[in-house]
């Protein structure tokens, strides 16, 4: 990028002017990290200060068995696979119920499309969770689930939502979203829920009072125009109703060991190179400068790894996600090295050790607790420090 569009790009962001789509393609050509990444913080300081929020969180995945194949996703298993589940709902209640130590404020459930689960267990099961967990918060669901849910029920998305919030849920969550252009999606989701049915079912949502998260998978055969392009429907869509709090960007993965029946289903993986740490920094800045109406940027740090995490808060990132103890989608496949236990004083740690101010969130974003900010460097220095993977 040469140094005449870097100081026209600088004086849009600063007179709070809005990026186009050419602008966003220029940021991705763009080879200076360090300025990409001084102006997207420039940004997220603006918007949030020095703080880093996070939740007290875990996840749950009640089946992973699905009647899709994307082509990234090794998590999914077909009926009658020797490790392929589905959990009654008595167990995913004992499950959860179990996870509720440390202050627990989320619940987030995604699971595979089932073939043949009957419509009335998802609500059931999330009635069954909020009884014996009144105090958390149930954020449960991908769009594409929801439209799996009309298919299996024969009922419109606006009932199947009224329902599903009768029974507790707080929020959707921001999965199946992918890269929305068709020319990348047709290569890598075996589903039927695309751009047209995701964006009508987070509108719909946001009608309904929700609030939810939206997502983006890179680093697999998209390309940086792509990402453009998916930044800006949700921009467009955000501007329409307001409903979104977070843009997650997700990493796409690579398998770190192969599946124990041999069977290989992230077909991805033989022609695709993960995204380098360089190109994440690049992806969180760029959504950061590009999303002037969606207030936070999180780094989920399973799929990203620690020390990455930290770097992304120089790079536009303000929400580090939660004290993660099991996320089966990728530590399943990936085995990469990001813990499975994060607790809430890990957290602190890392929040503290890049500088920044940790505060304790809600599903809604509402402020639970302010921790202390970091220690002065010299008192770091008078310590050995932890190294984060």
């Amino acid at each position: 990028m040469d140094s005449g569009l870097m100081r026209e790009i600088e004086q849009k962001v600063r007179a709070g002017e809005r990026l186009s789509y050419d602008d966003g393609v220029a940021l991705y050509d763009c080879d200076d990290l360090a300025w990409l990444g001084g102006l997207a913080h420039e940004v997220r300081t603006a918007k949030n200060g020095d703080v880093v929020v996070f939740n007290v969180n875990r996840h749950l995945n009640m089946t992973n068995v699905c009647s899709a194949s994307c082509a990234y996703c090794s998590f999914q298993r077909k009926p009658g696979e020797k490790d392929a589940y589905t959990m009654r709902i008595e167990e995913a209640v004992r499950l959860a119920k179990g996870m509720e130590g440390e202050g627990l404020t989320e619940l987030h459930i995604v699971n595979g499309l089932h073939p043949t689960l009957p419509w009335r267990y998802y609500p059931r099961s999330l009635r069954a969770l909020k009884e014996v967990l009144p105090n958390v918060s149930l954020k449960a669901f991908t769009a594409t689930e929801i439209h799996w849910f009309e298919k299996i029920s024969g009922l419109p998305a606006d009932e199947i939502l009224d329902e599903l919030i009768d029974a507790g849920l707080e929020s959707l969550t921001g999965g199946g979203a992918e890269i929305f252009d068709w020319e990348v999606r047709q290569h890598i989701v075996d589903h039927a829920t695309h751009w047209e049915d995701w964006s009508r079912i987070h509108r719909l949502a946001h009608s309904k009072g929700l609030k939810t998260p939206c997502t983006m998978l890179y680093g697999h055969v998209e390309e940086p125009r792509h990402r453009v392009d998916h930044v800006l429907r949700l921009r467009e869509l955000q501007d329409e109703t307001g409903g979104f709090q977070v843009f997650i960007p997700l990493r796409y993965q690579h398998d770190g060991a192969k599946p124990a029946d041999g069977k290989i289903r992230n077909v991805l993986e033989e022609r695709t190179q993960m995204a380098t740490p360089a190109e994440s920094l690049k992806t969180f800045a760029v959504s950061r400068l590009l999303f002037d109406n969606i207030p936070h940027v999180k780094c989920f740090w399973v799929m990203h790894g620690l020390s990455l995490a930290q770097l992304s808060l120089n790079f536009g990132v303000d929400d580090l996600d939660g004290s993660v103890v099991e996320y089966k989608i990728t530590h399943d496949a990936d085995r990469y090295g990001t813990p499975n236990t994060m607790h809430r004083d890990g957290l602190l740690d890392l929040i503290r050790d890049a500088g920044f101010t940790p505060v304790e969130r809600n599903t809604r974003y509402e402020v639970v607790r302010r921790y202390d900010g970091p220690t002065s460097l010299a008192e770091r220095r008078a310590e050995p420090q932890p190294m984060w993977s």
